[in-house]
């Protein structure tokens, strides 16, 4: 039975692949039929990325690091009971992500069109309606070796859009059992900011357009208050709720997570304290390949604007106690070790590996897919120098560079895989950095 089983996944799996190589070859046929003016929008590129290192613009990009007291910790953790783990969570996953085979063509639309995706999955409509997609983050940018205990996990981040209005906002995170890839089940978790001293707790109210899980901490990008960039989550921390109501908070008899069985709440925040011009990290993701680890992090631009996006990370801490957040100076400020600016307009995701900055914008108003741009970090002050290197797939009969998925808000790469993984809409899909990097050569 076993044996007849492997035989079924593999057969399925060739077929997935035929499917999704199948689905790429319609969405390039649809690329075709872009007109020419909307295809040469990018052609010349936005050439590679100029550095920042006046102090006028770095300190812009400064965070100061804020701890909730471990007694209000303490305190909601004895009123709701003994804090369980991601182990626990994914025991509880009782709902399963279709296959590529089993999207709609709507869904499908959200995968590109080159590199192709090596894996696709869509979320259910019944529990994603109202609710708007955002970040992606894996185990493997939990650990290196990618898994978290004994699982491998992807994380996705979602927001309410519609529904009652008291819940227009709430941040909740899907927690997606990956050890069998020919079957992914999840469950949700609300994401919350402890108040009144632990007596309580209110929901995070954000879009998550960015999320990474390093070490036992969740960062999550945060617009809930006006200096507010992160939100810091501790994934050993995680809460029961005991009551399915739509309440968020303590309620009559215990706790209630808008319906979820499991609730985190925040540990911490970064604020940015570089001044009221300071952008706003929108999209972060993990770069293992800097020594120390470093979170990378863009700010969204509009497409077409005039303003260039600024683009940097911050070093990870090495300090014992301090593990899995940003490294501090003794004030608890956190200062940028890189930044950049790039002519990408439209940024929403961004990754960066070794020498190769990777920045997608979003599809215009007029267009079907969006853009995945590679690009090198360049010496030049001239603004108007658009000689450096930046690569995009070209595809469709008027080679356009509109090849990528038209919204993907993060880019998570999973190194011990290889592969990038990130969702726009309701599809959640995956393909090798190195198809990107050929793609894109």
């Amino acid at each position: 039975m076993k044996q007849r089983g492997r035989h079924r996944r593999r057969r399925r799996g060739r077929a997935l692949r035929a499917f999704l190589s199948g689905t790429a070859l319609a969405l390039t046929v649809a690329a075709t039929m872009i007109s020419a003016s909307q295809a040469t929008v990018t052609d010349d590129g936005p050439g590679d990325l100029k550095p920042l290192t006046a102090s006028a613009e770095t300190g812009k990009l400064r965070l100061t690091e804020n701890r909730v007291p471990q007694a209000s910790l303490d305190r909601l953790a004895a009123g709701m009971g003994r804090p369980v783990g991601v182990g626990a969570v994914l025991d509880g996953a009782d709902r399963t992500l279709r296959d590529a085979i089993d999207c709609s063509a709507g869904e499908r639309r959200a995968l590109p069109v080159s590199p192709v995706a090596s894996r696709a999955y869509c979320w259910n409509t019944d529990d994603t309606e109202g609710w708007q997609p955002g970040a992606v983050t894996t185990s493997g940018d939990a650990d290196d070796d990618g898994v978290w205990g004994s699982n491998r996990v992807i994380l996705s981040g979602w927001s309410r859009s519609g529904g009652p209005a008291a819940d227009r906002g709430l941040a909740r995170v899907g927690f997606v059992n990956a050890g069998d890839l020919s079957r992914l089940t999840y469950t949700w978790a609300l994401l919350a900011v402890p108040v009144d001293e632990g007596r309580d707790y209110r929901g995070l109210v954000s879009h998550v357009s960015g999320m990474v899980w390093y070490q036992d901490k969740l960062l999550v990008t945060a617009d809930d208050g006006d200096r507010t960039a992160l939100y810091v989550y501790d994934m050993n921390r995680v809460q029961r709720a005991g009551i399915a109501d739509d309440a968020v908070g303590r309620v009559p008899g215990g706790w209630s997570a808008n319906g979820y069985h499991f609730v985190l709440p925040a540990i911490g925040s970064y604020e940015l304290s570089g001044g009221s011009d300071a952008p706003h990290p929108a999209t972060v993701s993990l770069d293992r390949s800097t020594v120390p680890d470093s979170l990378v992090a863009g700010e969204w631009t509009r497409d077409g604007g005039d303003r260039t996006a600024r683009l940097w990370r911050y070093p990870f801490s090495g300090t014992p106690g301090h593990e899995g957040l940003l490294a501090t100076s003794a004030t608890g400020r956190v200062r940028a070790s890189e930044a950049y600016r790039t002519k990408v307009t439209g940024v929403r995701g961004v990754l960066s590996y070794g020498s190769e900055w990777y920045v997608t914008r979003a599809a215009g108003p007029q267009e079907g897919q969006g853009t995945l741009w590679r690009q090198d970090a360049g010496a030049s002050d001239d603004e108007d120098d658009r000689t450096g290197r930046s690569e995009a797939a070209v595809c469709g009969a008027e080679e356009t560079h509109s090849c990528w998925s038209p919204r993907t808000e993060s880019l998570s790469y999973w190194e011990e895989t290889g592969e990038v993984w990130t969702q726009s809409g309701r599809t959640l899909f995956a393909l090798p950095l190195a198809s990107i990097d050929r793609t894109t050569g």
